[in-house]
């Protein structure tokens, strides 16, 4: 059977390389004629054609008696861009994923019934026991031009303080509906958009706004009871708009505000200031401020299906200071969310934009935070060869203090080395990373439900990636 498909396999290869040989015999024998660039099919001819390839590598180290969990996936992303036509343009793209080697993924911890919780990422969450047939249609979207403002309309990527590709896997999050960048004021620049669908990380199907909230585990409700909010809750989709004003060189002021119909409110203000100086070493800083409120019911009359309970609310604020030249920079980062109430942005839709945020972890769904994080980076090479280091202290309510720790997530301390290397030459656009992670737990024993995937852990990543 397998001589059979060898010969199968051998014989498309040898049909495809006559047709490449018959095609480039027919380019040299008939002259073409001149491209007509107002023509439609000049546009299409022009196209451009981008995207990488990713073999992604990752190993949890659990403390004992809790199993450990390793995957290698590879897979990728191409995406074809038409030339403008009459100022419009046409995109489309797609991923594709494949397992290398796996444990066995859909094999829950024998001590706590838990699964893998980051190398399951690596696939299609939505279906554990599929590795080897991932595949999603992420962009088709028209877009039309207006100098350096542009209009898109369909799937598309983003990049906002909410919403965001959050590509640290193989599969980012997408979204659908019609997105805006205007550049026409000095130094302003004005995003806004309205969205109907999104494809989150590491999924293959795209859902409505609604159904989109809860594809990732749930948590717990403000009661202690197994959050019911996936699949229950009802809202037209999310308006989201940010305006970026850069008076000079020094300062950047963002304000963003994004409108979840039926189910809550974000508004963030930030202040970017690089103070003045003709020192080679800069000194910068910023700070932040996050309040959320609930719209109407939360997403459903019932309090137990509901994402946000009727009246709830929340707050975030932070601050940075760093330094940097053109080699070394360096962060001081704190952030307090307070006991108004959880922090929610759904994990389905992107990163949380707080200082504090460091990789293979995040402090939505809590209130009553205190974090500070310091971290600094080298690079060497030119900027082909980057190192960062990290430490985080993040004190966290109980672990059974429902209404303000929605995934009983314990105070832990997190350390994190990064380092990349972009190699030049024949290799140029190729891109290798190493990522560590450990979490410890602070203070009492803890359930063992609390611990594992969480802290007490190692993670392991090994990430390269070529770029066209």
């Amino acid at each position: 059977m397998r001589r059979k498909i060898v010969l199968v396999f051998l014989g498309l290869l040898l049909t495809m390389f006559h047709a490449v040989a018959q095609r480039q015999k027919l380019l040299t024998e008939v002259k073409d004629d001149p491209l007509d660039t107002a023509s439609l099919i000049s546009a299409f001819k022009k196209a451009q054609v981008h995207g990488h390839f990713r073999n992604f590598a990752a190993f949890t180290n659990n403390a004992p008696p809790f199993s450990d969990f390793y995957a290698n996936a590879i897979g990728g992303k191409i995406e074809i861009k038409t030339a403008p036509f009459k100022n419009f343009q046409l995109g489309v793209s797609g991923s594709f994923v494949f397992n290398v080697i796996s444990s066995e993924l859909s094999k829950p911890d024998k001590t706590t019934k838990q699964l893998s919780r980051y190398e399951l990422s690596l696939f299609d969450v939505d279906d554990v026991s599929n590795k080897n047939n991932i595949k999603r249609l992420d962009e088709l979207y028209l877009k039309y031009n207006i100098g350096r403002s542009h209009i898109t309309v369909g799937k598309q990527n983003i990049n906002t303080p909410f919403i965001n590709s959050q590509d640290s896997r193989i599969l980012a999050t997408e979204v659908q509906g019609i997105w805006a960048e205007l550049n026409g004021v000095k130094n302003v620049k004005i995003n806004a958009g309205f969205f109907n669908g999104l494809s989150p990380r590491s999924t293959t199907r795209w859902y409505s706004i609604s159904r989109s909230i809860g594809v990732y585990s749930s948590g717990v409700n403000t009661q202690g009871q197994k959050a019911q909010y996936a699949g229950n809750l009802q809202s037209a989709g999310i308006a989201l708009a940010g305006i970026s004003y850069n008076p000079n060189r020094a300062m950047k002021l963002q304000v963003w505000d994004q409108y979840v119909e039926n189910i809550f409110n974000t508004a963030l203000v930030q202040l970017d200031y690089v103070h003045p100086g003709d020192s080679k070493l800069k000194i910068f800083s910023a700070v932040q401020v996050i309040k959320q409120t609930a719209l109407k019911d939360g997403g459903n009359e019932d309090a137990v299906k509901t994402y946000f309970n009727q009246g709830s609310k929340s707050l975030s604020f932070g601050a940075k200071i760093g330094i940097r030249n053109t080699k070394f920079e360096s962060t001081i980062n704190y952030n307090r969310i307070t006991k108004d109430g959880r922090f929610q942005m759904p994990r389905e839709w992107g990163i949380e934009p707080l200082f504090t945020q460091l990789p293979r972890e995040r402090n939505e769904g809590l209130g009553d935070v205190h974090a500070v994080v310091a971290k600094g980076s080298y690079n060497f090479l030119s900027n082909r060869l980057i190192t960062t280091l990290g430490f985080g202290h993040y004190i966290l309510p109980d672990v059974n203090n429902y209404a303000l720790n929605k995934y009983g997530m314990p105070s832990y301390n997190q350390v994190y080395a990064d380092v990349r290397y972009k190699p030049q030459g024949m290799l140029k656009g190729l891109d290798l990373q190493l990522l560590y992670v450990y979490k410890g737990s602070k203070g009492a024993a803890l359930n063992k439900s609390f611990i594992i995937n969480k802290v007490n852990m190692s993670s392991f990543s090994l990430i390269l990636n070529y770029g066209f």
